[in-house]
């Protein structure tokens, strides 16, 4: 079956024109699992098929294979066994690409799937490219791919002087763009002066209901889903993370250790979950919709919690009954973490531990780009519309932002 969407690297493959443009010129590939054509065939090989000289890859946060699992997890540079060419990590010595390695190639081909969240650190990595290749004067063409998350923008804008790897520059939770949007926006909100261009997508339409073959509200039903890194395991996943990251700088179990990862609201050995989606529900019940909640039970095969029986919540964003407009997953799990503060509160609930190399604040405030969410969390009297009211207001000034760079 032929999809109704070419990605970037099938429009690039398909068109003569772009191919003649790389003859003469070294280039590199920056890419993981998920950087497939539409016949599952990996970039890196159907690019050498075409004749393209590759001179070296790049492989970023959980490696060019993926096989990475965990935060902090580093990649070592390798030297790639069938092509012989040098693969460079991102994720390793150095998360900015050295002068060597930008020596390495005059052309860099940016092929990563995102998730359409500002944590994600594949975002980040697009910016120290740009940076990079501005400097040594070299070409970034994005190979664009589609934000499975879709459209819809949430959450606080990262303060300023709150950047890390996973907070590259002011900008929501939730930013609503593809890669090769974003790389629009850096190259204008940090004046960049590189040479950058976005091999466009064809066919893609976020904002087509998701019965529509073409899209699935920001993903292509009739493509295949390929994890771009280890707990990236579905389109639930894609949806609901804009929300479960914040996990991450909890003692909360965000499912790592099960085989469905950071699709749960919370997962813990003394939380009663009924009682807490009962709570919230009574909170802020606009804020519990458009997503289907069903308690679930677990027990970990590592990370935190480890061997014991987790009472959890597991959040379906998929069937007839989702609501892609409705549906706000950093909202729900601020929420969640409200109901748990509420009914315990006395709860460890923030967890503090070197957390993307950022060693000096709380996870939770490094992930959320600033101390809003947690403060407003943590403050007994604050309600849904405090942090609702701060949220839309940042929600509305990103998206008349960035209306400029969209190309779809």
């Amino acid at each position: 079956m032929t999809s109704s969407v070419k990605f970037g690297i099938d429009r690039l493959l398909a068109d003569p024109a772009m191919l003649e443009e790389l003859k003469g010129k070294r280039a590199a590939l920056v890419a993981h699992p998920a950087s497939v054509t539409q016949d599952l065939t990996h970039s890196l090989d159907a690019l050498m098929d075409a004749g393209v000289n590759i001179t070296s890859a790049f492989g970023p946060q959980h490696g060019l294979k993926g096989d990475k699992q965990d935060n902090m997890v580093e990649t070592a540079d390798e030297t790639d066994a069938q092509y012989g060419i040098p693969v460079f990590s991102l994720y390793g010595e150095v998360r900015r690409p050295t002068g060597q390695m930008m020596s390495s190639a005059d052309v860099f081909l940016f092929d990563l799937q995102d998730l359409g969240c500002r944590i994600y650190t594949f975002v980040t990595t697009l910016l120290y490219l740009l940076e990079e290749a501005a400097k040594a004067g070299k070409s970034v063409w994005a190979l664009d791919r589609p934000n499975p998350a879709g459209r819809p923008v949430e959450g606080t804008m990262l303060v300023p002087g709150q950047e890390s790897f996973v907070g590259a520059a002011p900008m929501p939770m939730r930013h609503g763009l593809t890669l090769g949007e974003m790389g629009h926006w850096f190259v204008e909100h940090f004046a960049l002066d590189v040479d950058y261009r976005v091999v466009a997508m064809e066919g893609w339409q976020p904002d087509e209901p998701s019965g529509a073959v073409a899209s699935g509200y920001g993903w292509p039903q009739d493509r295949i889903w390929i994890n771009p890194s280890p707990n990236a395991a579905s389109l639930n996943m894609a949806r609901c993370y804009a929300g479960t990251v914040m996990l991450e700088g909890t003692t909360l179990s965000e499912g790592r250790g099960t085989t469905r990862p950071l699709e749960v609201l919370f997962g813990a050995p003394d939380v009663d979950a009924k009682g807490v989606w009962k709570l919230m529900k009574q909170i802020a019940p606009e804020w519990c919709s458009g997503v289907t909640v069903r308690e679930c039970w677990f027990e970990a095969t590592f990370h935190k919690h480890s061997g014991k029986l987790c009472n959890a919540l597991m959040m379906h964003a998929e069937g007839p009954e989702y609501g892609h407009n409705l549906f706000r997953p950093w909202r729900m799990q601020a929420l969640a973490f409200k109901a748990i503060r509420t009914l315990y509160p006395d709860y460890d609930l923030w967890r503090d531990f070197p957390y993307e190399y950022e060693l000096d604040r709380l996870a939770i405030d490094v992930i959320n780009g600033g101390p809003g969410l947690r403060e407003w969390v943590d403050d007994a009297g604050s309600a849904p519309g405090d942090l609702d009211t701060a949220a839309a207001q940042d929600e509305a000034l990103w998206s008349q932002t960035v209306q400029g760079h969209l190309l779809y």
